[in-house]
Order: structure tokens, then sequence, then C-alpha cells
């Protein structure tokens, strides 16, 4: 091994190991349940208070494609303040089996809130109902039928229509009165108009303890995790249940540690690719063809997927494809959106096609262990670090199928792209986007024209970009080392099927 290969392998453990000790650096004592309030059956941590002697209680729920980890910093800021924290994985999220809808997700929460109140594991008038996103306005619902001392809702998903958000948007049809005593936040630069159906909750109630408050510099998701979110809530904690303003802030920093382990683990990655893969002669019909026909090839591929994505959508919008069927929410869309597309693109430039022979091959099952080992290695890391990831039965049975569903659409773009001559490639790292921006567009049609009502993809653009530069640089490597449009097809087609099953919840 070169010592360049060392030093490499090096700082990517380096990273790793900064960011487990930067996530775990402060202990809080957490305990794991079930909890079958309502036939739910959802996993349940339990923070207890750093005094151990909790003066109150708050039950905080996660939003759509959250979980209970990644609600983990503010349970222990709230633990900080001697506040016992309960923290569920609705149905369908995390731990807890499926299936989701907003309606369950909404009762299970208030089933959970009544059932700790009989237990006496809570005083409703010492307990404040907490939540971020669909969180958060299950947190306003469950307060309107269950009186406690207080709610705060972070960036609460919107429950009425508004100019950018349709009905088919909306988790809930219904306003429910604000409860009193409730505190709104939301970021500066929330997606469509969550601040202003949050202000106007504010506004339409007759009640004057609640309050509304902006938290500048912050998105939908970092809302979670600044210090100005955490002054208010304290402040807010300390006027209804009279804690400490003054108590310690959690030194654990999950966001951080997260971020400084991708990077690590994207260090770690190109070796291992490197040595997992052999190198073979291209199966590209463009492998010694010239710039300016490689160039016009992948304008008219550039075109063929713009219009094939297109048609997908409106397909789609027909009802004739019955796309729930993989029933994993909103991500069986973009499944059934891409195969449409990919199979329509491969259809157009049937002669390009690979033989069979090429999916069946040594090359293409080094190219899936590889997909497989990193899919693993990602997964341990989120699940230990900020966010459950590990993929439980019920998602990984939905794996072969919408694996198949993105095979198609993966390998038109790489035979659109043509060869790898080099790894990394700027060029064709802007053309691989420039194609995917074809499916961005019909997505953008089916949300915006077409109401599909599938908003999690704007929710989620800044991860969905990241995870497609770090897919699109392993599927590159893959390429350039294997030669074959097949194995990095199915590289790719394997990772974007495990990130959407880790993070949308099961239907």
């Amino acid at each position: 091994m070169s010592r360049r290969l060392v030093l490499q392998a090096a700082a990517g453990l380096l990273l790793c190991a900064l960011g487990y000790y930067l996530a775990h650096r402060e202990s809080y004592q957490v305990h794991t349940v079930l909890a079958s309030a309502g036939g739910c059956q959802m996993a349940l941590d339990i923070y207890e208070p750093r005094s151990g002697t909790p003066i109150g209680s708050v039950v905080l729920f996660h939003g759509l494609a959250a979980n209970k980890s990644v609600m983990s910093f503010n349970a222990e800021e709230f633990a900080n303040q001697d506040v016992r924290v309960f923290v569920p994985d609705l149905p369908g999220h995390g731990r807890t089996p499926g299936p989701f809808t907003p309606d369950r997700d909404d009762a299970c929460a208030l089933a959970l809130a009544r059932d700790l109140a009989e237990r006496k594991a809570i005083l409703p008038e010492r307990t404040i109902l907490a939540g971020h996103s669909l969180g958060g306005a299950i947190a306003i619902r469950a307060a309107s039928h269950f009186r406690v001392a207080g709610v705060i809702a972070l960036s609460p998903a919107p429950m009425q229509t508004a100019a950018g958000f349709s009905a088919e948007m909306l988790p809930f049809h219904d306003v429910p009165s604000l409860p009193p005593h409730s505190l709104l936040v939301t970021g500066q630069w929330e997606p469509g108009p969550i601040k202003l159906l949050t202000q106007q909750l504010i506004s339409a109630s007759a009640d004057s303890s609640s309050k509304y408050q902006l938290i500048s510099g912050t998105t939908h998701v970092s809302i979670l995790f600044s210090a100005q979110t955490f002054t208010q809530l304290r402040a807010w904690t300390c006027q209804l249940l009279g804690t400490n303003p003054e108590a310690p802030m959690p030194r654990n920093m999950p966001a951080l540690a997260c971020i400084l382990g991708i990077i690590g683990l994207s260090i770690l990655v190109p070796p291992f690719l490197r040595e997992m893969t052999a190198s073979s002669k291209s199966d590209s019909p463009f492998a010694d063809a010239p710039a300016n026909m490689a160039s016009n090839f992948f304008l008219r591929g550039l075109g063929i997927a713009l219009v094939t994505s297109l048609a997908a959508a409106l397909i789609m919008a027909t009802g004739f494809v019955p796309f729930h069927f993989v029933r994993v929410f909103q991500a069986d869309y973009l499944g059934v959106l891409l195969f449409l597309a990919g199979i329509g693109s491969l259809a157009v430039r049937y002669k390009l096609v690979p033989p069979l022979a090429t999916f069946f091959n040594a090359t293409a099952l080094s190219a899936a262990a590889s997909a497989i080992v990193i899919t693993l290695l990602f997964s341990a890391w989120f699940e230990l670090i900020f966010y459950e990831a590990w993929l439980n039965p019920a998602r990984w049975l939905r794996f072969p199928v919408l694996f198949l569903l993105l095979l198609p659409a993966h390998l038109a773009e790489e035979i659109f792209l043509g060869e790898s001559p080099a790894s990394p490639n700027r060029a064709r790292l802007l053309k691989a986007f420039a194609l995917r921006s074809a499916v961005v567009a019909a997505l953008l049609v089916g949300i915006f024209a077409l109401h599909s009502g599938e908003i999690l993809f704007v929710l989620l653009s800044a991860y969905f970009i990241v995870f497609s530069l770090l897919q699109r640089l392993a599927c590159d490597l893959v390429r350039f080392r294997t030669q074959s449009s097949g194995a990095a097809a199915i590289f790719g087609a394997i990772l974007l099927a495990a990130f959407a099953l880790a993070i949308f919840p099961i239907a």
C-alpha cells in the first residue's frame, strides 16, 4: 500500500473518530421502551433529567422523514433543564413499523400523551408538547384535545392552503384552534409560505399567551441546531415550567459530527472502490469517437431524458400507473417516475443497451457488493451519530422492487454520459447533473402543475443534492475502473434505493 493511501485512510479514520467524539462527549441517561398506546407500537426514547429529579415533562415529536434520533440534541437541551423527555418514533419512521399516514401519526401521538398521563408518567399541567415540522403540527393538534402547560412548534407543517402549498401537499386539512401558551418558531429560509401560515395561526388565536418567533439564518432543518432556537426554547420552558434558564447547553454536536463522518467516509470510499473493482475494456460505442460526436450524442440524450421524464410525470398524473404499490411514502413516486423515464430513454436508444450478460458477470457482482458495503458503512455511521438509517426488515423487503425501478434510469444515464476517461471528471459530473435536472424538472412539474403532492422532495432538496453529488462521484469511479455501463448503473441504483428507504416513511 502506497504512502498516499495510508495517509488518506488515516485522515478518513481521524475525521470519523473526531465526529464520534463530538457526538458523544456528553452522555445522557436514555431508556428505550415500546409504547403500545392506541395499538401503535412506537419505539420511545426517554431522556432522564440531569439532576435525576424531573420538574416537568416534554413530549417531543419529530418531523416527516425524520425519527427520534434527529431530535436527540433538542431532547438533551430539555434534559439539561431537569425535564424528563419522551421522544417517539412515529408510525412508519425509525424503529416503529408502518403504515404511515399523517392521520395515523396524529392519532398515535395523542394516544401516547393520554397514555403517559394515565400511567402518571407525566402531569399534563407540567407537560409541554413539542415538535418539528409534521411533529410541530401534531403537537398543536394534540394539545387542542389534551390540555397541557404549553406547546412548542418548530417550523410547523402547514394545515391550510396558500400560494405554494396546494391541498395535496398538506398533511392535515383542518386547522385547530391554537392552544394557549404556544410558542411557534420558524426559520428565515423556510420553503414556501410556512412563515406566513405560522404567523396566521398566531393572529387567528383569541388567546394572547402565544408567541411567534423568527430565527434568522436558519432553514427548515438547521433550526433544530441553532443557538437562537435554544434561547427561545429555554425561555419558554422557564416561563411555563420554572426551569433554570442558566442550565448548561448540551456539549454534543451531532450535526457537525455527522458532517465530519461523511467527509471521512468519503475519503475512505475511493481506495475501497479501486480495490473492489477491476479495470476492463469499455462497452461504450463511443469509446474512440471524436469529441464533437460524443458531445452531439449527449445533447440528444439530454433532450430524450427531458421528454421522457416529463412524459412519465404526465402519465402518472392520469392515475394509469399504480405507483403506490411500493408502499414507501413518496419514494414510490420517485421510483416509478424514474422507471418510466428510464425505460422510455432506453427504448429510444435501444441499440446502445448492453447485452444482458453485462449485468450477470464478475464485474457487475463486484460493483453490487461494493454498493452494499458502502450502504452498510454509511448507514452504520448515521445510526451511530445522528439518524436511524439502519434498514429494518420491512425496508429491506422493499429494496429489490425499488432497486429494479431505479435501474433503467441509471443505465440510461450511463449510456448518455459515455465512457469515463478519468476519475474524477468535472465535465462528466456536470453532464450528469444536466441529465438529472430533467428529472428535477419533471418532479417540479408534477408537484406544482400536476398536484402530485410530493412536497418532501422540496423540503429535502439540500440532502438530495449532497447525496447526488457523492453518489455520482462514486459511480464515475466505478465506471472508470470497470468501463461497464451496467456495473455503474447497478452500483448507482443500489445506493439510491438504500438512501430512499432510509429517509422515506413506510406507507
